[in-house]
């Protein structure tokens, strides 16, 4: 197969957009990603966009043709692809066996949703559409409320405490201060979010354990990254090329109780270790992580599942710093799905453009020092379709 890098990158702020459509955001950030490529007259051969829900959002399909039409792209070849949350990351994986098979030399791959053109319970029923619909969904079980039973089981499992979710909120709305592009940018105290007077009022609990503070926001956006082969993307631009190392993808049961431990993210683990495999490196080798912590827990449960550290020691790692910017292994220095925001097609492709940032080191305020070799995690369904990517930039 053909090497495969990553030569441009670029996103637009998430957030409520409510003067944009989905295919202006889509637009935007694909332009913003072929700029930074330096692309000039050099054709696109395929687009490839990650998006989960538009015909439920927004009542349009065929996003993918619209997109080609909106940039003038045609006669690239254009596609939708679909995994839940999980979208984005799959899009980056169909774009690179694109590149690496020879059947292009250049894609464009963005993900995005609108998730805000609707109003909240219609956004929460759309998302659960995800859930099993014969065993979970009909009995009216959310994304949510399974992270609610998953987390009362892996706190009880492994010692987790309500200030160990809370420190992961903090880190991440900290992290999110230094993001221009992250939906909320606001600092939170434990005191704020656990023990002040009012915590009850201003962090309600959502799905017992969990409150508003350990949830991700909805949001709208987009985000977007060039693939090529380095000989194209040396020709385009002096930027350096980010070689996409590894990608691993795997599934479970659908259902979360039809696990014989639904506290074990089987398919994180699996998809993790065929991306360390095709990289040739281990977890011990990354220097940035962007994990799918659309609930706090998932940040804990991943961080030791996909390898990082031993299960049981993710929140001791946490509440030691080590997962800090500046710590032994930052994790969501973008500040994640928490307060980067969750646009859910978005969100496996703007975990990519982090990384390229930090890997080329123009992460601003929020650079993780000497990163050479980065990893991300997109997790789709509640754990059911799991794709991840490990990026690094050749010395």
């Amino acid at each position: 197969m053909k090497p495969v890098v990553m030569a441009g990158a670029g996103m637009i702020p998430f957030e409520r957009r409510d003067d944009d459509t989905l295919i202006d955001m889509l637009a935007e950030a694909g332009l913003r990603a072929m700029d930074d490529a330096g692309l000039g007259d050099q054709p696109v051969d395929a687009v490839y966009v990650g998006n989960m829900a538009s015909g439920l959002f927004n009542h349009q399909v065929s996003v993918a043709s619209a997109l080609v039409d909106k940039l003038s792209l045609y006669p690239a070849a254009a596609e939708r692809i679909e995994n839940g949350p999980a979208s984005g990351g799959s899009a980056i994986k169909h774009g690179y066996q694109a590149i690496a098979s020879g059947m292009a030399d250049v894609v464009l791959v963005v993900g995005g949703e609108k998730m805000r053109e609707v109003i909240g319970p219609r956004a929460t029923d759309v998302v659960a559409c995800m859930a099993q619909p014969e065993a979970e969904y009909i009995y009216g079980v959310s994304l949510p409320a399974l992270a609610g039973m998953f987390a009362r089981l892996y706190m009880k499992a492994y010692g987790i405490t309500p200030e160990h979710l809370a420190q992961v909120a903090i880190k991440n709305h900290a992290n999110g201060l230094l993001n221009p592009y992250a939906h909320i940018r606001a600092r939170v105290t434990l005191e704020g979010i656990l023990t002040h007077p009012d915590s009850k009022v201003g962090n309600p609990i959502v799905a017992d354990p969990l409150r508003l503070y350990d949830c991700c926001p909805v949001s709208d956006g987009a985000a977007a990254v060039l693939l090529t082969t380095p000989e194209i993307a040396k020709k385009l631009s002096a930027k350096p090329a980010i070689t996409v190392a590894g990608i691993g993808q795997a599934t479970d049961t659908h259902a979360l109780h039809e696990r014989a431990d639904p506290t074990d993210l089987k398919a994180v683990t699996i998809a993790a270790q065929k991306a360390f495999e095709m990289a040739g490196c281990k977890p011990a080798d990354v220097d940035v992580a962007e994990l799918h912590d659309a609930f706090t827990i998932l940040e804990i449960a991943e961080s030791e599942h996909a390898g990082f550290f031993k299960k049981g020691e993710g929140a001791k790692a946490l509440a030691a710093g080590e997962t800090q910017i500046g710590g032994k292994l930052p994790i969501n220095p973008s500040g994640g799905l928490k307060a980067r925001g969750h646009p859910v097609g978005a969100t496996g492709v703007a975990q990519a453009v982090e990384l390229v940032w930090q890997l080329r080191g123009e992460a601003g305020e929020r650079q993780v020092k000497n990163a050479q070799t980065g990893f991300s995690l997109n997790f789709g369904g509640f754990g059911n379709n799991v794709v991840a990517l490990v990026l690094r930039r050749e010395k």
